[in-house]
């Protein structure tokens, strides 16, 4: 028996920015895809697209990545979500960037009719998703991701058990905070050495054969700097519930209210 034959038919629901190249990896993986948007003009390569929730319920994995906390609740546990209409044995996969919680109470709905819940956040970005270069941090059962796996094997490089419902997106939020404090750095020490007289894209060559080297620091004009509020602002309360503060990340959302691609890449000259 191959590694995909226990998974045939998997079913995506949201095709954006991310959600779409994923889809059609899915698809050249070799499974049969389905996705479901509510842009009537939505399509994606190898994909069947479909108009209800339901017919995306009948997948053996569905992979969700929409927009906010409501839209996933409604998404999955709505009057007429993957819960409602899914059989004994569905996976559904949160892979939006939400609240723990919030995939833990989708958890709890779930298993009440033999749905299991996960959430595997998406770390890589578009440019990631694209490539198929996602690294996927996963909160859930041991063996339900694995029986995920195939699918996950087929748009990301690898994905990461950390533990129960909800470890992802307290692991999705720790990457936030590692990957906007480097963008704050590196665009500090960049400016520094400019005025200094050190040309930034020069430098920026020299700091990548040191231990200062870093995939945001190799891509850092590639990257898109949208998110940083509502990241900063969920790392905040999930710290903030257990006491902590979090003093470099409350600077580095004011920082980088100052700092766009266009001022870096200007910065850099490319």
């Amino acid at each position: 028996m191959s590694e995909t034959s226990t998974v045939s038919r998997v079913g995506m629901v949201g095709l954006g920015a991310m959600g779409r190249p994923i889809a059609q990896f899915i698809a050249k993986g070799g499974f049969d895809t389905v996705a479901y948007d509510l842009s009537p003009d939505a399509e994606a390569e190898g994909v069947r697209i479909v108009r209800t929730l339901a017919e995306v319920a009948e997948s053996d994995v569905v992979v969700v990545i929409v927009p906010t906390d409501d839209d996933v609740t409604e998404v999955v546990a709505g009057p007429d979500g993957l819960i409602a209409h899914g059989h004994e044995g569905l996976i559904v996969v949160i892979s939006a960037s939400v609240r723990p919680e919030t995939c833990r109470d989708l958890a709890e709905a779930g298993a009440a009719k033999g749905v299991h819940v996960i959430d595997a956040a998406l770390t890589g970005g578009v440019r990631g998703a694209e490539n198929g270069e996602i690294n996927l941090l996963v909160g859930g059962d041991q063996e339900v991701a694995d029986r995920a796996g195939p699918v996950f094997r087929s748009f990301a490089t690898n994905y990461h058990v950390l533990g129960s419902v909800g470890s992802g997106q307290v692991a999705k939020s720790a990457n936030n905070l590692i990957h906007w404090a480097q963008i704050v750095a590196i665009d500090e020490a960049l400016r520094m050495a400019q005025s200094l007289g050190v040309e930034p894209a020069t430098l920026r060559r020299a700091l990548q054969e040191g231990p200062t080297d870093s995939r945001t620091l190799r891509e850092i004009e590639f990257m898109r700097f949208t998110w940083y509020v509502k990241d900063i602002e969920i790392a905040h309360e999930l710290a903030a519930g257990v006491g902590q503060t979090l003093p470099v990340a409350a600077l580095s959302r004011e920082l980088m209210d100052s700092i766009t691609v266009a001022s870096v890449k200007e910065l850099l000259d490319v």
